[in-house]
């Protein structure tokens, strides 16, 4: 089986990395250069557009940022859908609308090709090291059929359901909850800075209470280390999902209102360190205190 990556950012760079490593023979494709020759370095094939990543792949993972560019990549006039063999897979592991991943997947329905609705979680770590977790939703032969290609890039792959769609809902709801998880932990550091914490000791103490986890140990070590660029988890990515998580309970009626406060809370963040990481966030409220959060304490 030969597999396709679209998109090699920080998360389709690892797909790449972990399906060459598995011996899979691997086409790709992205806009910028410098990741086209780090990709064709780790030994794979570049393409010079969609579609020909699609003549060349059986199962071709879809990572990029929003609803707008997988339609195109997927559906566009030399995109997949024109390109694939009959019976080959588009593996969406790309996080966008619940909506927006069913109306690809009804304008797929008489191209003989599978959708496999299957965002991921793990960030920048998980996707280099091929320990993603996979929110898969697909009907399960496919699943099955495609299984060697998905299990090069994850270490848990859920069944999640049968239709597209049914992936992004789950991931949403995930999503919902990190964005609180962050929030919490960036607020958290604020308050041990302005009392004159060390930022060591609330890293022990936390990691090892009932809080402690890999979302919060994380940040609160990036944060304690000053560490907010270039870590694999800039803040667009976040920002856009929690964006998609506020519109899904927009769209059934259901109150988020911890969401909705970690919402603001990445969109300040955003909006004064647009080239930051997660963890930027952080900064705007230590700004606000004037105090701020380090490994041995104040400076």
């Amino acid at each position: 089986m030969r597999a396709g990556v679209i998109g090699m950012g920080d998360m389709g760079s690892g797909l790449a990395k972990n399906l060459i490593a598995n011996g899979i023979e691997t086409w790709g494709i992205d806009l910028l250069p410098d990741r086209m020759a780090a990709f064709e370095g780790m030994g794979g094939h570049c393409a010079t557009d969609p579609g020909e990543v699609g003549r060349h792949a059986d199962a071709v993972f879809v990572m990029v940022m929003n609803g707008d560019e997988a339609r195109e990549v997927i559906l566009g006039d030399n995109g997949l859908v024109a390109n694939m063999k009959r019976g080959g897979a588009v593996i969406l592991t790309a996080t966008i609308k619940p909506r927006e991943a069913r109306e690809i997947g009804a304008d797929m329905a008489a191209s003989g090709l599978h959708l496999i609705d299957t965002p991921v979680s793990g960030g920048f770590p998980g996707a280099q090291g091929g320990t993603l977790t996979m929110m898969a939703a697909a009907p399960d032969e496919v699943l099955d059929r495609f299984a060697p290609v998905m299990e090069a890039v994850s270490a848990n792959i859920h069944r999640v359901g049968t239709k597209p769609g049914e992936g992004q809902t789950v991931k949403a709801c995930l999503q919902s909850l990190i964005g609180a998880q962050f929030s919490a932990t960036f607020e958290a550091a604020a308050l041990a800075a302005k009392a004159g914490v060390p930022g060591q000791v609330l890293l022990d103490v936390f990691s090892t209470s009932s809080a402690g986890c890999g979302v919060v140990n994380n940040a609160l070590e990036k944060i304690i280390d000053r560490q907010f660029e270039g870590t694999g988890s800039h803040i667009n990515t976040m920002h856009k999902d929690l964006t998609i998580s506020m519109n899904l309970g927009e769209e059934l009626g259901v109150p988020l209102h911890t969401a909705g406060a970690a919402m603001q809370i990445f969109h300040a963040g955003r909006t004064k360190f647009p080239n930051g990481d997660n963890w930027v966030c952080t900064r705007v409220i230590e700004d606000i205190i004037g105090a701020e959060l380090h490994r041995e304490g104040a400076k």
